[in-house]
């Protein structure tokens, strides 16, 4: 038997817009002998709901806990409405705001005429009410259908609860689709992981058996195919996939034996549906081909569009050099005169080649040539890249504001949609992008549309670092395309003559490694050691670069791995205690089997644009505050990310993790001080050129390889890489030539 607390609804004190509610309840009955000392009185309660109408009595099913701060509670996992079947019931109900423009004499005049079964009578005919005295036809619709309403609403969320949803996602699914909801669900459960951000097929496919949907369903396939080309797709990078590699999937994971030939089937129903795109031999999602055309188009556009000459850009650039005491090479000569002309570009180099030099200059010119106060630069002007961290490094070099791509589109997380679109473009005339290589194919289609053809853009970065995680390789099709001006940067600047670091990188970026890498440098450390010692050597090494002063801030080590005993996670917890030690006047809290502990280094692993806060941004625990001093009543991290103090409750501790070694992968848009990186065999499987070169391009000042020869030799040659699926470079090159 389900717990519950029967009584009346008081009011609410706080009511978000996905429908959570803190409110006061009067408590008339319960089935829980705990609370039978709460009956008559008010409590407080929590929980998911559509529409409460004060006085109105309820079911609520859940349980009560103590909250610290504010004493009892009582968590509502489910509820229903209880219909009023005594006359003044009645009349108070239909007297409510519920139903605007009743009032109690017209409610008191509808239940003396129909009586105590006046709710249902009115629900059976609603010609009922034409039986009630000076009630106008007017009024009796607008009565009959806000009662309709309200009575299917309640009905259909209790059986939506009933069918397996939460009542976060019952609430969700009705918001939806209203009045509709019940033909969704009888006619296509599965359209609702079509529709909905928040409801996942793999919920969808758990209540489906309870509507006695076959496993062989060809609803749950035709779904199940979109799942899996969603999960290939954004597993491996692919824009696309080839039609044997879905169907063995999909017989994997339903666990059945379909007939291959019945794909073809449901694969052309799927595109008849516009949920995929089959060109030729590839299959896309529609929205990863409609992204690829759109990006396609728009660089067509701007190609095409007439140069913007300046005569006098020449002398613009040796005035710049004269007032920066700088003098530019050639090729970066080439790139600022290109970005100032051209209506699109690429400026591409690997590390300390000066890319970020030439931002600066382009930012200058352009505020020169166009007469621009700083206000109005800043107008016009966007600095955009993919991550927190690499935006802030661009402000730091420009002294201009910068934004992640993400905030700058004004991303909406409950809709998963961007408020800068194609029908709502950004004011932005010049546009320069960081890290270009990290930015997917969706999120480049995204941001193209939200600007005007009315702009100069600028993409910059280093194609032989890794791809993003999402699909596609943007940055290298575009590059091999020749379809967009490029300037290839190779002039090492950055580090003075008796730096290693990015002689190394390019070295390693060649497939050329020398023998010097052996040589401890000023800059550059290899340290031998055998897998099996890496953790005890780690946190050696670590203890002695904190003697040495470095603040441990600036100190991030790398690796490739997750699992394994020289994995990220068991790493962590190592250093933990190396770095930031228990100590009993810091403040620590556990969540799982991880103790946060201030001054912690905290990883992000989600967007979360309304705190200004990225996947990959890094950050330390400032303070800890336990669930008796809280407001909130519950225990809350706050972590300082450069600044932005960002809070965090239990039920967001999955979003951060400790950060005192990284993955090599979320490191990427980053640069530190101090990289350690250890390298050895038992990595060996994820070990490969690109992956090597990202991780030590991180670093600064000072870069620390610990491990393996023989593994650190075999990555730098190792050159095969998942060569992921994209069409982009040959529909760009199709359409430049035809």
């Amino acid at each position: 038997m389900k717990t519950y607390i029967k009584g009346n609804y008081r009011r609410s004190i706080f009511h978000s817009e996905k429908g959570y509610v803190i409110g006061l309840f009067k408590v008339r009955e319960t089935n829980i002998e705990s609370l039978k000392d709460y009956v008559n009185k008010t409590i407080t309660f929590t929980g998911f709901f559509h529409e409460l109408n004060e006085d109105d009595t309820y079911f609520f099913y859940g349980e009560g806990i103590t909250h610290p701060r504010y004493g009892f509670q009582f968590q509502v996992t489910e509820y229903e409405r209880v219909k009023p079947t005594d006359k003044e019931g009645i009349v108070e109900f239909l007297a409510s705001d519920l139903f605007p423009g009743v009032g109690e004499r017209l409610a008191k005049s509808i239940v003396d005429t129909l009586g105590d079964t006046a709710l249902d009578d009115i629900l059976k005919d609603r010609t009922c009410l034409n039986l009630v005295p000076k009630l106008t036809q007017k009024k009796a619709d607008k009565i009959f259908d806000i009662l309709s309403k309200y009575e299917e609403s309640h009905q259909m969320i209790v059986y939506l609860t009933e069918l397996g949803f939460t009542m976060k996602d019952s609430l969700t699914i009705y918001n939806e689709y209203k009045h509709m909801t019940m033909d969704v669900i009888t006619h296509n459960i599965y359209k609702l992981a079509n529709d909905i951000v928040d409801i996942s097929f793999l919920k969808v496919d758990a209540v489906a058996p309870k509507l006695n949907i076959e496993p062989d369903d060809k609803r749950r396939i035709k779904a199940s195919i979109i799942y899996i080309m969603g999960n290939l797709t954004y597993q491996n990078g692919d824009t696309f996939l080839e039609r044997d590699v879905i169907v063995t999937a999909v017989n994997r994971y339903l666990r059945l034996s379909i007939d291959r030939d019945m794909y073809d089937i449901y694969f052309s129903e799927l595109e008849d549906e516009n949920k995929i795109k089959i060109d030729n031999d590839a299959y896309y999602l529609i929205e990863i081909w409609e992204a690829e055309e759109n990006v396609i188009n728009k660089i067509y556009t701007l190609t095409n569009k007439e140069l913007d000459k300046n005569k006098n850009l020449g002398i613009l650039i040796e005035s710049l050099e004269e007032v920066n005491s700088i003098t530019y090479n050639e090729k970066q000569k080439e790139a600022i005169t290109k970005a100032l002309e051209n209506n699109i570009l690429i400026i591409t180099g690997g590390p300390g080649t000066g890319k970020t030099t030439i931002i600066k200059a382009i930012t200058e010119l352009y505020q020169k040539l166009n007469k621009l106060d700083y206000d109005g630069l800043v107008r016009e002007l966007a600095l955009l890249a993919p991550t927190g961290r690499a935006s802030k490094r661009m402000s730091e070099s420009t002294m201009l504001p910068s934004s992640t791509i993400h905030r700058f589109l004004k991303w909406n997380k409950d809709t998963n949609e961007f408020m800068i679109n194609e029908t709502n473009k950004a004011y932005s005339k010049l546009v320069i992008i960081d890290e270009v290589s990290m930015i997917d194919i969706n999120l480049f289609d995204s941001l193209l549309k939200g600007l005007t053809n009315d702009i100069k853009l600028i993409l910059v970065g280093d194609y032989n670092q890794l791809p993003s995680v999402g699909p596609g390789q943007v940055l290298k099709d575009l590059i091999e395309s020749e379809v967009i001006d490029t300037v290839h940067l190779d002039h090492l600047y950055r580090q003075d003559e008796n730096s290693y670091i990015t002689t190394l990188a390019h070295e390693i970026k060649e497939g050329e490694l020398s023998e010097t890498f052996r040589e401890t440098k000023s800059d550059y450390t290899f340290l031998e050691c055998s897998s099996s010692s890496i953790k005890k050597n780690l946190k050696t090494l670590c203890k002695q670069i904190i003697d040495k002063g470095y603040d441990y801030k600036s100190v991030q080590l790398l690796a490739p791995m997750y699992k394994g005993e020289n994995g990220i996670d068991l790493l962590n917890k190592e250093l933990q205690d190396v770095f930031n030690s228990k100590d009993e006047n810091k403040r620590e809290i556990t969540s799982g089997d991880v103790i946060f502990r201030e001054n912690d280094k905290i990883l992000q692993l989600v967007n979360m644009p309304d705190d200004n806060v990225y996947n990959g941004d890094i950050g330390t625990i400032k303070y800890i505050k336990y669930g008796n001093t809280s407001k909130t009543g519950k225990n809350e991290i706050y972590v300082d990310f450069d600044g932005n103090v960002v809070k965090y409750t239990s039920k967001d501790f999955i979003k951060i993790k400790h950060g005192f070694i990284i993955s090599i992968h979320k490191s990427q848009g980053s640069e530190f001080e101090v990289v350690v990186m250890p390298i050895c065999n038992s990595y060996k499987r994820m070990l490969y050129r690109k992956l090597i070169y990202t991780g030590i391009t991180r670093a600064k000042k000072k870069l620390i390889l610990i491990g393996e020869t023989t593994a650190f030799l075999e990555s730098v040659y190792n050159n095969n890489e998942y060569i992921r699926n994209s069409k982009l470079l040959e529909k760009l090159m199709y359409k430049f030539n035809n």
